[in-house]
């Protein structure tokens, strides 16, 4: 059985090199992105928010910061019992799988970021974890979906390139099929040798759209980067959906 099949993310996630590779992932970014998306949200102060698929929480701690009420979930435990040295009485983190149900009708706003969707090998898998995104909300609760924009990611593949961070070797190869872009991570440290992989699914703008309309969510604004400027399939660097729970 391949990485893949046995579910890449478990194993990847919970890697202490997956923290070292990404380790410059640009946290002011992430501070400036969730400012805007609140401010163009316009969230009263403690508006539940339900954080989906957290990591270490960088985005959950942005929006606590900015007085809501967060809670951020995640499959990984090391990722979770990081997030957790941060908790306080409006910001808290659980252990969860995203394709499990989690406090039905009670959070404002759910936000899924930087791409923590599309991990799975099957459509049921994807629907799942996004039945749990809608009906987590309140009615007329908003959904934030931050995806990679796949049209300019596929048409610059193959990639392969190598990375050195704190001593250990990352070679890195990425390609498509037609169902998932896919990233092989070779990583050397020392004499020691470890492969592991990520995917994502493809998927379009029209395909959120359907797989939402089945939960009664529907799509409101779409933004083509972290500065929510337009939506552009061809040239953008992110699908940015904001969406709608309908009122019952």
């Amino acid at each position: 059985m391949s990485e893949i099949e046995k579910g890449w993310y478990k194993q990847w996630f919970n890697s202490p090199y997956y923290y070292t590779l990404y380790k410059n992932r640009n946290t002011a970014e992430a501070e400036n992105f969730v400012t805007k998306l609140v401010e163009y949200l316009q969230l009263p102060t403690h508006t539940r928010v339900l954080d989906v698929a957290c990591g270490k929480g960088r985005h959950s701690i942005a929006m606590a910061d900015m007085n809501l009420d967060v809670v951020g979930v995640d499959l990984s435990e090391e990722a979770i019992k990081e997030a957790q040295t941060h908790a306080h009485n409006h910001l808290q983190f659980f252990i969860h799988d995203m394709r499990l149900p989690f406090w039905v009708n009670y959070f404002g706003v759910v936000v899924n970021l930087f791409t923590s969707f599309g991990y799975f090998n099957t459509q049921r898998e994807h629907q799942n974890a996004l039945r749990t995104m809608c009906q987590a909300l309140e009615p007329s609760g908003q959904l934030v979906i931050d995806y990679l924009n796949y049209f300019p990611i596929v048409q610059q593949l193959p990639a392969e390139h190598f990375i050195e961070e704190d001593g250990i070797q990352f070679h890195v190869k990425k390609w498509s099929n037609t169902r998932h872009i896919i990233k092989n991570i070779e990583v050397k440290d020392g004499a020691e040798t470890y492969s592991f992989s990520e995917q994502v699914a493809i998927f379009s703008l029209q395909d959120f759209e359907s797989m939402l309309s089945a939960y009664g969510v529907s799509i409101k604004a779409v933004f083509g980067n972290y500065q929510l400027q337009p939506y552009h399939a061809d040239t953008s660097d992110r699908l940015i959906i904001i969406a709608e729970k309908q009122q019952v």
